[in-house]
């Protein structure tokens, strides 16, 4: 379930205090954008089904895409 704006604000604003970094009225704005998006993406990652023996990556290893293989 995705954060309301009122969530964000308040845990920007809580992390904020909590690690006592300063946060400029002029960068708030652009913060609160940034965690609102981070929250959605985090909410995608979510909502993937896992099995119980899913285990998370040791390695991650790239793919060379087509063109470069050519």
């Amino acid at each position: 379930m995705p954060m309301t704006p009122a969530q964000i604000e308040n845990y920007v604003d809580a992390a904020a205090a909590a690690l006592g970094l300063p946060l400029s009225p002029a960068h708030r704005p652009g913060v609160l954008r940034y965690f609102a998006l981070a929250a959605d993406f985090a909410a995608l990652v979510e909502a993937v089904p896992l099995s119980m023996s899913a285990e998370s990556a040791v390695h991650f290893a790239p793919v060379e895409t087509e063109e470069k293989q050519a």
